[in-house]
């Protein structure tokens, strides 16, 4: 055909009533001929005419093969198939309502969980060829699969000096800043980020205004210099490119700005305001060291080069490395690749599937009960179509008119559910505190085709089988069956049993790992952190630069501040540390205790390192075991004491031995380390909520440490609600220091929700699913059982009048949607014994085959079958057999 016939065909078919008109002139014009011709031989009206349509044939065949050859036939025969089906659903406002929402819930929600999966996981990071980036890490036969630890600076340089394979390679790490008070503004304390000086060329960012660091800006002793984020430079300095070549004081100390990331940059995330060289504020020693395992590593690969040849330089340089100084300190064997966008967001990769999984079986559930409740729809047209068979319609078209009609309910379904998607994006993204890259989520074209696409795909599954249930078998046993056999059919009682046990199972599998998730999280909510959390406020500070140079101006700034608060009406204790029970993990020093032997080579002992002041365990009231705290003269010169907690007493010390008074050797500030005597022990304190108990050791806070002591938390207890203190404690901090800002004012509840947000999240979204599905199934289940009580009305009514009692059909209607549900629950049960083990990494304290979840899942999915088969079943039971009869 060629293209102006194509579009000749579409024009007629576009004026089919025109054209159909014309045609009909035309054949009654012929047909007038032929009578008139046949009249005049002498025969009667009746008979030419007669006679004349016998000669032309059939006049409908002949309009319908004109229509065939001048129009396009499909077209028409599809647009029919839709005027009918929306006449048919605009019949039955209350189905068609239902299952729009149905499908809209089922649609929208797999929309939104797309746009997130694919932003998050799928969509590669925003910087010129993204799959040649990755993160090195060091690693040990001690570390998992796929993990490994962050590195120490001497082995970057190392690695840099004998790559061939990478490109380029850098370092970074966290770091953060006291930004002075400056013409009007408040202090504030800025998250920040420390980085070799070719970390932006390595990643291919180019500034948005200004320069990016050179090597002689990431020199020991160079000009401080700083480079600012997007956000923190028009937030701070309404976005003025003035501020280039300009000085700020970070730390006392002033920093000159040299340029401005772009606005779309925000690795590793978009809380660091600033990047700095960071050479510039450390000594040779520290750049050296092979020890401190603080920096992330970053390298591109070179184009064609091997990523695992690239790896095998790095990793011998480590093993060299591990072979000539393990003896020295903790030391790495191995060196492991991760890509730079599974590095970024490799902690909520897991907990998104699970969440795609739950919406995939929300959408699943949400075709099962369409496609149910069109099975029993069906179920009373099967008369309909077998008289449209008896006509001549073919099961082809049948079968194409009822998938028009699932099509423009899921159609329908799908328009509303990616307005849902897109509000509920939104709501994720808002909501998800620590979901990465979440500046990067919205939908796009992508998330709106693969709307469209399940939702055709959804029109179609759940259509299909309807449409074909109810347009086959013979067309005279249909036509001979009456009302009372409308839905009896038992190949369409199966199907709907089937369907209706597939949606009860899925519930089961969606229900018990939402159960196994939520339980998960009221562990970590209720986990023991080894002290008090009620009525706890905290808040952070950090004594950095000039100003806090000296150990005796730290200690002088501390004790004065805890004297203020102590006195403030309403404490009644505070203490000072640098990071409490549930703040992370902080760091760890390798430890040696001089009255045992020494240890083999290779072998080290680590403890998470902490500081307290004599009133901290007071006031975190965490428990004393052994000796005692710390004293209030053990300050410092006088700060050779530590306090260890029961679980590095019962890794270091076995058996019955007293750790009291007996001594731990830390390289605390010399190389050949510092001796410190144990003086007390205290209960296990929890470091990161879902994480295992640590050796712990607590240093005098007021030793004055420049970078150890000069980090401090801040706890007060009261007896009432604590936050109306928050405020003047901050007056008392700005009246020892106007410039010195405060960060991070919670409470202890708080501190403990923002650790279990991410868990508390998930396990939301997973058991409002698992709400969502079962509310699905029992529509589904009060849906096709009030239907076909509306059809069986008249076989009820028989029943009932042959003497069968209203309890009788009570329980025979119970049934009839029970068996379903019941079958559907035992396949569940038995499908989620293999799939809840899938979840077990993301579970704590939480068996997989946690019996109380089974039950409780069983007895839910019981009670809700029952409740939505009952008032269904309660009305076939109330009806009145003489009314019932007289409908036949």
């Amino acid at each position: 055909m060629t293209l102006r016939g194509a579009w000749r065909r579409l024009c007629t078919a576009l004026g089919a009533k025109d054209r159909d008109g014309d045609v009909g002139d035309e054949l009654d014009s012929l047909l007038q001929m032929h009578i008139d011709d046949l009249r005049r031989t002498g025969v009667t009206e009746e008979e030419a005419r007669r006679r004349a349509l016998i000669e032309l044939g059939g006049m409908e065949q002949v309009r319908q093969v004109v229509r065939d050859r001048r129009g396009l036939p499909s077209l028409e025969g599809w647009a029919r198939d839709v005027k009918y089906a929306m006449r048919t659903l605009m019949r039955t406002p209350g189905f068609s309502l239902v299952a729009i929402l149905v499908m809209a819930l089922g649609i929208g929600t797999s929309v939104a969980l797309f746009t997130v999966v694919r932003s998050v996981l799928l969509r590669p990071l925003p910087f010129p060829r993204p799959d040649r980036l990755v993160t090195l890490y060091s690693h040990d036969e001690r570390s998992q699969p796929g993990t490994g630890n962050l590195t120490a600076p001497g082995d970057f340089y190392d690695w840099e000096k004998v790559s061939h394979g990478y490109e380029q390679m850098a370092i970074w790490r966290w770091s953060g800043y006291n930004m002075s008070s400056n013409g009007g503004d408040l202090p504030e304390f800025l998250n920040a980020g420390t980085c070799s000086w070719n970390l932006f060329a390595t990643l291919g960012v180019n500034p948005a205004l200004g320069r990016l660091s050179t090597p002689t800006d990431d020199q020991i002793g160079a000009e401080p210099t700083v480079i600012l984020s997007w956000s923190f430079f028009k937030r701070r300095f309404n976005g003025d490119p003035g501020i280039l070549g300009r000085t700020i004081r970070l730390n006392s100390r002033m920093y000159t700005v040299i340029g401005v990331l772009p606005e779309w940059f925000q690795y590793p995330d978009p809380k660091i305001q600033l990047w700095v060289p960071w050479q510039v504020d450390v000594t040779t020693d520290q750049v050296l060291t092979h020890f401190n395992h603080i920096f992330h590593v970053v390298a591109r690969l070179k184009d064609g080069a091997s990523a695992f040849a690239a790896l095998q330089e790095v990793s011998a340089v480590e093993q060299q490395l591990y072979t000539r100084l393990r003896g020295s300190g903790p030391m790495e064997q191995d060196v492991v690749a991760i890509p730079l966008l599974e590095d970024v967001v490799g902690d909520v990769k897991t907990p998104l599937y699970v969440l795609l999984a739950a919406v995939v079986c929300l959408l699943s559930i949400a075709c099962l009960n369409l496609s149910n409740l069109l099975v029993a729809r069906s179920a009373a047209r099967r008369r309909e179509m077998a008289i449209r068979s008896a006509l001549g319609s073919s099961r082809l078209s049948m079968i194409r008119q009822q998938l028009t009609e699932s099509l423009l309910i899921c159609l329908a379904g799908g328009g509303l559910g990616v307005l849902l998607a897109v509000g509920a994006t939104r709501w994720l993204v808002g909501h998800w505190t620590e979901l990465p890259r979440a500046y990067d989520v919205r939908p796009d074209g992508l998330a709106v085709s693969f709307a469209l696409a399940i939702t055709l795909l959804a029109g179609i599954l759940a259509g299909l089988l309807p449409a074909i249930s109810s347009t086959g078998g013979p067309i005279l046993a249909a036509l001979q069956d009456g009302s009372r056999g409308v839905g009896g059919n038992a190949a369409r009682v199966s199907l709907r049993r089937a369907l209706l046990t597939a949606e009860v199972a899925l519930t089961v599998v969606l229900l018990i790992a939402a159960g196994l998730l939520f339980k998960s999280f009221v562990r970590l909510r209720t986990v023991d952190l080894g002290c008090t959390t009620k009525h706890v406020l905290t808040m952070t500070y950090f004594l950095r630069g000039e100003k806090y140079s000296k150990p005796e101006q730290i200690v002088d700034f501390d004790t004065q501040l805890l004297d203020k608060v102590r006195h403030l009406p309403g404490v009644e204790a505070a203490g000072l540390t640098n990071v409490v029970p549930g703040g992370g993990y902080y760091g760890d020093h390798e430890v040696w205790i001089p009255e045992h032997p020494a240890e083999a080579t290779g072998v080290h002992r680590f403890a998470a390192y902490r500081t307290a002041d004599p009133g901290y365990f007071s006031a975190m009231q965490i428990r004393l075991v052994r000796g005692r705290f710390f004293s209030d003269d053990e300050r410092m010169e006088r700060d050779k004491f530590v306090i260890v907690n029961e679980e590095l007493v019962r890794q270091y010390f076995p058996g019955d031995e007293n750790p009291i008074g007996k001594h731990l050797r830390v390289e605390w500030r010399t190389p050949e380390g510092e001796s410190y005597e144990i003086v007390g022990v205290v209960g296990n304190t929890i470091y990161e909520i879902g994480k295992p108990v640590r050796p712990m050791m607590w240093f005098p806070i007021l030793s004055g440490i420049p970078g150890n002591s000069g980090d401090s938390v801040l706890v007060v207890r009261s007896a009432r609600d604590v936050l109306p203190l928050g405020v003047p404690i901050q007056r008392l901090i700005a009246s020892l220091d106007r410039n010195l800002p405060v960060k991070n004012v919670l409470t202890m509840d708080q501190i403990v929700g923002e650790s279990t947000a991410n868990s508390s999240f998930s396990a939301t979204l997973v058991l409002s699913f698992a709400a969502l599905s079962l509310l699905l199934a029992a529509v589904g289940l009060y849906g096709v059982l009030a239907y076909l009580v509306t059809q069986r009305t008249v076989e009820i009514g028989i029943r009932m009048a042959l003497g069968a009692k209203r309890e009788g059909v009570l329980r025979l209607m119970l049934l009839d949607g029970l068996r379903p549900a019941a079958l559907g629950l035992v396949l569940g049960v038995a499908a989620s014994l293999g799939v809840t083990r899938l979840i077990s990494s993301v579970l704590y304290g939480t068996s997989p085959l946690d019996p109380a979840v089974y039950l409780s899942v069983i007895a839910t999915l019981l009670l809700s079958a029952t409740f939505a088969c009952l008032l269904p079943a309660w009305k076939a039971a109330r009806i009145d057999p003489i009314c019932a009869l007289r409908t036949e």
